[in-house]
């Protein structure tokens, strides 16, 4: 819920009206959420959330989408503070039905490819690989350069040393290897870092050797190779793919702000195939994030993933979603070696690939100061995360054991999203 906030600012207030007090005349049916809201002004404010957009409607004079009150309507909804009800209010029937009076009436939209001029599409190609291809050998003698040299005094600012050599990817059109530049100075913290910086050097020569022989390489591979590097992918062309049909949980909504630009990370898992998704979307601000999706709800329908192995980023065609409440425990866990070995057979298909999505079922320890995930049979794996998510993880395990949704990594589970399994959740009940 607070993902779909436009500023930290909405987060903290949303949270604030989070609670029954200032609400009267709430209700939930048919996806849309209801209530009035006791604020300054002489009448209460009527907010109203269609959750299968999701789309908000308030009476309150606020500019931001969705507002504070809509938010804290929304927490309030997953807390289980808003009852069923038999029929949706009265005061939030007719926004509803012009909403569905609008939909009914606007023409359904295919998204096809605009028709390309060849001969322009062609020299726009060999433009850009004559400039890769150029980017890419004076990135490869800039790491004989690191090698030769030796790696000590990096630590000592490593931003100065890899900055401009990202910059440089930029304008040689390889922004998807620029970013991995980027991200080497976070690997010069702790004792292990002239370790971890040595190998992610060696997988970025790699990556640009085997542009090298891109032609060579069978086309999932290929795939792998371009898109690691930022070659786009037209969305049309996406969308032309066969499309994975299912009902797709939404596991978590995860955003990133990487100063001049917001990533959110949207996992999906389908219920019938057992396929782990994510859907990304870009944007300078959060208002420009994709905000169809709301963690612990799931929807039905296609979707496309993009070129490479293993098949993970996918594409959802625009449009509502159809929201409904997850059922519980339809994400499956499994135990850390099944897990390191699925792993383990996704690097086989793409080296490059820096994380991968897992579902662990185990209980939170501690060892010699090291954040462990053990599962029933004894096994542990390294928790890499941050406080905040290791006590909320401490917090929802209650010494027990839960399933645990994350990105596995060289320096061990980055956990994203945590449930309890179905019979505990009986228990506590």
């Amino acid at each position: 819920m607070l993902a779909l906030a436009p500023d930290a600012g909405s987060q903290a207030a949303g949270r604030k009206l989070a609670i029954p007090t200032p609400w009267s005349s709430t209700g939930a049916a048919d996806d849309v959420v209801w209530g009035l809201c006791t604020g300054s002004g002489r009448n209460p404010y009527q907010t109203i959330v269609d959750l299968s957009g999701p789309a908000y409607r308030c009476s309150c004079p606020s500019r931001k989408f969705p507002c504070k009150h809509a938010l804290g309507l929304l927490l309030l909804w997953a807390a289980g503070g808003v009852p069923d009800a038999p029929a949706i209010a009265d005061f939030a029937r007719p926004w509803i039905d012009e909403r569905a009076t609008k939909a009914a009436a606007a023409p359904v939209r295919t998204e096809r490819a605009e028709p390309k001029d060849p001969e322009r599409a062609a020299r726009t190609a060999e433009q850009r690989a004559v400039r890769v291809a150029g980017g890419l050998d004076e990135f490869e003698m800039w790491l004989s350069d690191q090698v030769r040299g030796g790696l000590a005094g990096a630590e000592a600012d490593p931003y100065r040393r890899f900055d401009p050599v990202a910059a440089r990817l930029v304008d040689a059109q390889v922004p998807g290897l620029a970013r991995r530049v980027r991200e080497l100075p976070a690997l010069v913290t702790g004792a292990r870092w002239p370790q971890r910086l040595l190998r992610e050097l060696a997988m970025l020569r790699l990556l640009a050797r085997a542009h090298r022989r891109i032609d060579e390489l069978d086309p999932a591979m290929a795939a792998n190779v371009r898109r690691h590097l930022g070659y786009p992918v037209a969305k049309a062309d996406v969308l032309a793919t066969e499309p994975v049909l299912d009902t797709w949980q939404i596991v978590a909504v995860r955003d990133r702000d990487d100063e001049q630009l917001i990533t959110r990370r949207v996992w999906l898992w389908g219920h019938t195939t057992g396929r782990c998704a994510v859907v990304l979307s870009f944007s300078p601000n959060a208002a420009g994030l994709d905000g169809r999706f709301i963690a612990g709800m799931s929807f039905a329908g296609p979707l496309h993933f993009y070129p490479g192995t293993p098949p993970l980023r996918a594409l959802v065609p625009d449009g509502d979603l159809g929201l409904r409440t997850a059922s519980p425990g339809t994400v499956v866990g499994t135990t850390v070696q099944t897990a390191l070995g699925r792993r383990a057979d996704a690097i086989a298909e793409d080296p490059w690939l820096q994380s991968f999505p897992v579902v662990i079922v185990g209980r939170p320890a501690l060892a010699d100061g090291r954040r462990l995930l053990v599962d029933d049979d004894g096994v542990s794996i390294d928790l890499d995360t941050t406080d905040d998510r290791w006590f909320a993880l401490l917090a929802v395990s209650g010494g027990h054991p839960v399933r645990v949704f994350g990105e596995l990594g060289t320096e061990g589970l980055d956990p994203v999203a945590t449930e309890a399994p179905q019979a505990q959740r009986t228990d506590a009940a």
